[in-house]
């Protein structure tokens, strides 16, 4: 195989638990071993020797990962050729220290250009350096990335585009591709000159995330007439819902097909990922999860990695007990039940990266989220609003500490008889009007937003941190 890791064949994350980065791959053997596609159509192709192209000049985001989620210091080398590149949005290059589908030190080809950039969070992009380069669309380039200790630089054919502070500290390396088709060859990663070699594979997020930019807060409740609050978010020093460190993941496990359970699944915290079907990191609705649940089960013990797929889906009533999400894909978990008797509960963990919402309600019954805490979300919960068939939703929030970006804690349909009871919640970076948003549900057609405050009737919220 052409893929050598630490003097393994293949990929694993077992494979270099005590060893140096370390990674050669030039395609000629024709497959993709060892590498984990998110997004896009890739295939190996001749492109003067034996390539690995991303040919979807259509895809928002295509990547491909390799190595291990504990590797700190590196150097990651690759030849890239862009085949489409235009637009303001188009991108080819390469990433470093990647804790997830949308964080990681990034060089890339841009029109014109070479640009060093850190990305946490799928809105959150700080520009690091830059160099013209008027060739950028034509032919092969050799990028280069370091990542040591607390800097990243970047190189294109030899040349410096810059060098800055990274705030990233460990992950892994991959190819990358935004709105352009391009080819990657002679992929190498090294140790970088100096550093210790990496030890065992640890879970990518870190206990405290920082965001480096803050999601504009919603707009301001309508003019149309709205119930008259009688209780309202309130800001307090004390009630601050404690912070638990992020587990070590004990291991990795890739999922190609949906894994059932019923009664209990204790993962040991082994960091679960998708791949096949389940492996191409998008937001598409009606996507498969990794975790399906039936009425009555529980999962512990659990880190979800990237690509995460639809997370988890419950079928009715179902427990999950310390799950963790590094980079929520579709969603983090759905409760589908089909009773207004049946609870999903979420107790401890935590999710971050989610462009859109964490925890999904599409059928009857209670959602109860306690001792969570989550990072860069659009959501913490949304009860569904334009299901063909809609219920009257209950969720439950207490004791959860969520840092902005941040749109809402919960978004529920007071005018389909939703409620949400919010108590004790701390938002770092957030406002009051992150606490709950009120809409008009619908059963076709998309909802519309009434208000961005809790109005005391359907939704009351006790106890509001924010700092």
């Amino acid at each position: 195989m052409a893929v050598v890791l630490a003097g393994a064949v293949g990929l694993t994350a077992t494979a270099f638990a005590a060893s140096a980065p370390s990674i050669s791959d030039n395609f000629e053997d024709g497959d993709t071993a060892g590498w984990s596609k998110s997004g896009g159509s890739w295939a190996v192709v001749t492109d003067g020797s034996k390539a690995l192209r991303q040919s979807d000049a259509g895809s928002e985001l295509a990547r491909q990962f390799a190595g291990d989620s504990g590797w700190t210091d590196y150097t990651l080398t690759a030849k890239v050729r862009a085949v489409t590149l235009s637009g303001s949005a188009a991108a080819a290059g390469i990433v470093a220290r990647a804790g997830g589908a949308h964080q990681f030190e990034r060089l890339v080809l841009v029109p014109g250009a070479v640009r060093l950039e850190e990305v946490r969070g799928g809105d959150s992009v700080t520009v690091l350096g830059s160099l013209a380069l008027a060739s950028a669309a034509s032919g092969f380039h050799t990028l280069r990335l370091d990542v040591g200790g607390g800097t990243v630089t970047g190189y294109v054919d030899g040349a410096k585009v810059g060098s800055g502070t990274a705030k990233l500290s460990k992950g892994k390396a991959g190819l990358i591709t935004t709105s352009a088709a391009a080819s990657f060859d002679d992929v190498s990663v090294t140790a970088l000159a100096g550093a210790p070699a990496t030890s065992a594979p640890t879970a990518t997020a870190t206990a405290t995330p920082t965001p480096t930019k803050t999601t504009a807060a919603p707009t301001t409740a309508p003019t149309t007439a709205s119930p008259s609050p009688t209780k309202t978010a309130t800001a307090t020093a004390t009630a601050t819902a404690a912070v638990t460190s992020w587990p070590t993941a004990t291991g990795t496990t890739t999922l190609t097909a949906t894994k059932a359970v019923s009664g209990s699944f204790d993962g040991k915290n082994v960091e679960f990922i998708g791949g096949g079907a389940l492996g191409d990191g998008g937001q598409d609705e009606g996507q498969d999860p990794l975790f399906q649940l039936a009425d009555g089960a529980t999962l512990a013990n659990v880190i979800i990695g990237a690509p995460a797929a639809d997370g988890v889906h419950c079928a009715g009533s179902c427990t999950l007990k310390n799950v963790w999400w590094l980079d929520v894909g579709e969603d983090a978990a759905t409760f589908k039940g089909t009773s207004a008797s049946q609870t999903m509960t979420i107790d401890g963990g935590g999710a971050m990266h989610a462009s859109d919402k964490v925890f999904q309600h599409n059928g009857p019954g209670t959602f109860v989220i306690k001792n969570f805490q989550a990072s860069d979300i659009g959501k913490l919960y949304r009860s569904c609003g334009n299901c063909s068939k809609q219920f009257a939703r209950k969720v439950q929030v207490s004791n959860v500490t969520v840092t902005a970006p941040l749109k809402t804690l919960v978004g529920i349909n007071p005018n389909l008889g939703d409620t949400a009871t919010i108590t004790g919640a701390t938002l770092i970076g957030g406002k009051s009007t992150n606490v709950c948003a009120l809409f008009k549900g619908v059963t076709s057609g998309e909802p519309t937003q009434t208000s961005n405050v809790p109005d005391g009737v359907a939704c009351i919220a006790t106890g509001i941190t924010l700092k």
